[in-house]
């Protein structure tokens, strides 16, 4: 059932990296992409059993430091300085690598171009002439871990949907992606159909008259 939270406005990062933390099970092996995907490291709490795991070499990753916890020698894979938990281990990026693609980790969240309904992920390049690309170990992880959350705005900068029929950008993985999570919504993909599971400041008929051509349940 959808619940809809129509007296405020869209969640802000952080609150929205709570709401992607909230849905990591207890005891999980997660990998956080670069980027906004980081920042729910900071809403995970020791209780919940979860180990974070950086491609750059880290399993027992903690929240961002702060202060006078800052070493620069200790960052995630996005060069942000952070904590370590009690029982971290470190080891060579190969190592990291092959823990990713040998399949040992149970979600993996990560930032997108766009997502098509059948769950294709593509965010590496754009494709224009000018782009960077960006391959990191994104190519690994969308292989590799049992879950992928994609956390992305609904839109991009010029008010097109991100959420589409079919990517349309080089794609990273192929029907990988589980779930999408926006400021505005939480939306599961399920056999070709958008499920909104939650919304903030936005209904569900709003969201059908953003993402034309899809189903949405």
């Amino acid at each position: 059932m959808t619940v809809e939270h129509l007296d405020r406005g869209p969640l802000s990062k952080d609150e929205l990296a709570a709401r992607v933390a909230r849905d990591i099970p207890e005891g999980a092996y997660v990998n956080l992409g670069i980027g906004r995907p980081t920042l729910v490291a900071d809403h995970l709490s020791p209780e919940s059993g979860v180990v974070l795991h950086t491609e750059n070499g880290m399993l027992g990753m903690g929240r961002a430091a702060v202060g006078d916890e800052v070493d620069p020698d200790l960052v995630n894979a996005g060069k942000v300085p952070v904590v370590e938990t009690p029982g971290a281990s470190y080891f060579h990026h190969a190592d990291s690598f092959a823990m990713m693609r040998g399949g040992h980790l149970d979600v993996c969240v990560l930032g997108a171009y766009q997502v098509a309904v059948n769950g294709d992920l593509a965010n590496w390049h754009t494709g224009a002439p000018d782009a960077i690309p960006a391959v990191g170990g994104a190519m690994d992880l969308a292989t590799g871990a049992r879950a992928v959350y994609v956390v992305m705005p609904l839109r991009g900068r010029d008010g097109t949907p991100k959420l589409v029929p079919r990517c349309t950008y080089p794609l990273t993985g192929v029907g990988c992606v589980s779930r999408v999570y926006s400021e505005e919504a939480v939306l599961s993909l399920r056999g070709g159909e958008v499920v909104v599971e939650e919304t903030w400041g936005t209904s569900v008929a709003e969201l059908r008259d953003l993402l034309v051509g899809l189903t949405i349940a």
